[in-house]
C-alpha cells in the first residue's frame, strides 16, 4: 500500500497560471441590437411569435440530437469535458483488473464474493467507471515473468495461466451484458458507445506469456486478443526489455526471430505494443513494421528519463509511422526523483510533451490502473478521468484535441492496422512458420509410422526407443529394457 503523499491540492487555476495559452475553441455569442418600441407594429410582433412557436419544437429536437448545441463559456471545463465525452468514447488502453481476478479469486467470480457493482478497494469497479465516463476499456491479460523463461523452453504454466485469464476476463464481461460489450473491432466500440455500453477489449502484456511461439499469437488472436505487449519485464525470444537495460544488461534490441514476430503481427492486423521494451527494440520495430504501432502505457522520456518512457526520436518516428503513445499514470514513470509527490499535473506535463513532439493525432490514455500500486494525487482511480481532461483544457487543449486523445486516435490507428493486415493477406502472405533458433524439438519412437525413409533411418541410428506398451510379453509384464526413457521422447 502506498504511503500518503504530501501534495498540494489540485486546482484548475494552477494550470491557467502555468500557461499563457487560451483554449482554441471559442464560442460565438450574438448580442441582439435593441430597437425602439415604436418600431414594432402588431403584425410584425404577431409574425415573430408565430415563427417562434413553429420553430421551438424543431430547435428543441435539434439540440437534443446534438445538431445545434448552445455556445458555452470556454472556461467551463467541466461542461466542455462532459460534452466531449458524451460524443467520443474515452478508451483506456491498459487496466490490470483480470490479473486481480486470478490472484485474489483464483478465477472464481460466481460465488457471491465478487460484485463489481459495489465499491471495491483498489482503482476499478463499475460505478466508478461510470463516474469516470469510461467509454471503452482494454483489460490487460498479465502473467509475470518466470526466471525459467530465460531460455524460453518452459512455457507450460505461463501459457496455461494466460489462457485462464483470457477466460475469466471474458466471463466477467459476459456477466454484465447491460453494462459491457466485448469488442474485437473499432466499429464494435463505436456501436457499443452509441448504445450506452462500455466496450471491453483484451491485450496480452508480455510476449513471454505465449511461450515464444508465433503459432500461439494466432491462437490468441482467435480468442479475441487484439494487442500484444512485445516484452514485459524480462527478455523473451523476440526482444530485449527495458528492465534488462535498467539492470545493466546490453540492449540487443529485436532478435532475428523478433523480425518474424513483427511480420506476423502485421499480417494478422494485430496491434503491436512497445510499452516495456528497450529503446533499441522500439527503434528496430519501427524500422521494420509495415503497420502503425502502439504504446499501451508509457510516458515521455524527455520529461522523466525512466527507461520505460519513450524518447523524443522514437516519438517522431511514431508520428511518421502513424501510431499512438498512450500516457501512463504510474508514479515512478512520471517522477523518478520523488514518486510520492506525483500529482495529476505530472500526467498533464507528460501528455503535453507527447503531443508537442508526436502530435495530438498520435497520443492516447493508458492508465495502468489496478496494476500499479501508486497513482498520482488527483488521479486515484477510474472515476477521475474527467478531472484530467479538465486540466488539459485549462492548459489550452481544444475540444477536438481532447477527442483525438481520449478515443479517436486509437480507433483510427486500430482501423489502419486492421486494414494493413487485410492488404498483406490479400497479397498472398502466408502465416509465419519461423521458430526460435534455440528451440529443442522432441523426437518420437523408433517404430512410429513416419512419412519419410530418412526419418526412420535417423530413428534407428540414434536409438529413439519404443513405448512401454510395445514391450509387454505374454506374461503381461515388460520383458526388455526400453532403449530410451519416455521423458526423452
Amino acid at each position: 500500500m502506498a504511503e500518503p503523499a504530501t501534495v498540494t491540492p489540485v486546482r484548475i487555476s494552477e494550470e491557467l497560471e502555468r500557461s499563457n495559452q487560451r483554449p482554441d475553441d471559442t464560442s460565438l455569442i450574438v448580442h441582439p441590437q435593441r430597437r425602439s418600441s415604436w418600431g414594432w407594429n402588431w403584425r410584425y410582433t404577431l409574425g415573430v411569435v408565430g415563427i417562434a412557436v413553429i420553430l421551438a419544437p424543431i430547435t428543441t429536437v435539434a439540440t437534443w440530437l446534438g445538431l445545434g448545441e448552445a455556445p458555452i463559456d470556454t472556461t467551463n471545463y467541466a461542461l466542455r469535458t462532459r460534452r466531449v465525452l458524451e460524443s467520443t468514447p474515452l478508451i483506456d488502453g491498459h487496466n490490470d483488473l483480470p490479473w486481480l481476478l486470478r490472484i485474489e479469486l483464483q478465477n472464481r467470480i460466481y460465488g457471491g464474493r465478487f460484485d463489481p457493482t459495489q465499491r471495491l478497494l483498489g482503482h476499478t469497479d463499475i460505478n466508478r467507471m461510470k463516474q469516470g465516463l469510461v467509454g471503452g476499456q482494454f483489460w490487460s491479460v498479465y502473467v509475470h515473468c518466470d526466471k525459467a523463461q530465460k531460455h524460453f523452453e518452459d512455457p507450460s504454466w505461463l501459457v496455461r495461466d494466460t489462457l485462464e485469464q483470457i477466460d475469466v476476463a471474458k466471463r466477467f464481461i459476459a456477466e454484465y451484458p447491460d453494462i459491457f460489450t466485448f469488442c474485437t473491432t473499432p466499429m464494435c466500440i463505436r456501436n457499443a458507445f452509441k448504445s450506452g455500453k462500455i466496450s471491453n477489449m483484451l491485450g496480452i502484456e508480455g510476449g513471454h506469456q505465449l511461450g515464444g511461439s508465433i503459432a500461439s499469437i494466432r491462437q490468441a488472436y482467435d480468442l479475441g486478443i487484439r494487442y500484444i505487449t512485445t516484452t514485459h519485464n524480462c527478455d523473451n525470444a523476440w526482444a530485449t526489455s527495458a528492465s534488462t537495460v535498467a539492470a545493466g544488461g546490453e540492449d540487443k534490441g529485436l532478435t532475428a526471430f523478433g523480425a518474424a514476430y513483427v511480420r506476423e503481427m502485421n499480417r494478422l492486423g494485430m496491434m503491436l505494443d512497445l510499452s516495456h521494451v528497450s529503446h533499441q527494440t522500439m527503434r528496430d520495430v519501427l524500422s521494420l513494421t509495415q503497420a502503425p504501432i502502439i504504446f499501451s502505457h508509457s510516458g515521455a522520456f524527455a520529461v522523466t528519463p525512466h527507461l520505460r518512457n519513450v524518447p523524443d526520436d522514437v516519438l517522431r518516428s511514431v508520428r511518421r509511422n502513424g501510431g499512438i503513445v498512450m500516457a501512463v499514470f504510474v508514479n515512478r514513470f512520471l517522477n523518478m526523483k520523488d514518486p510520492s509527490a506525483v500529482t495529476i499535473h505530472d500526467v498533464v506535463d507528460h501528455i503535453w510533451h507527447l503531443a508537442e513532439v508526436a502530435g495530438w493525432e498520435h497520443i492516447g490514455i493508458g492508465s495502468d490502473f489496478s496494476g500499479t500500486p501508486h497513482t498520482p494525487a488527483g488521479l486515484e482511480d477510474v472515476s477521475k478521468f474527467p478531472d484530467l481532461i479538465e486540466l488539459l483544457m485549462a492548459r489550452g487543449a481544444t475540444d477536438q484535441q481532447i477527442r483525438l486523445l481520449v478515443g479517436e486516435n486509437l480507433l483510427r490507428v486500430w482501423a489502419d492496422i486492421e486494414r494493413r493486415g487485410r492488404e498483406i493477406q490479400a497479397e498472398g502472405s502466408k502465416p509465419v512458420e519461423e521458430e526460435w533458433e534455440g528451440r529443442k524439438w522432441h523426437t518420437h519412437y523408433r517404430s512410429s509410422p513416419y512419412m519419410y525413409r530418412s526419418t526412420r533411418e535417423k530413428a534407428i541410428k540414434e536409438g529413439w526407443g519404443e513405448p512401454n506398451q510395445f514391450n509387454v510379453g505374454k506374461t503381461g509384464k515388460h520383458e526388455e529394457k526400453i532403449v530410451k526413457a519416455d521423458e526423452d521422447i
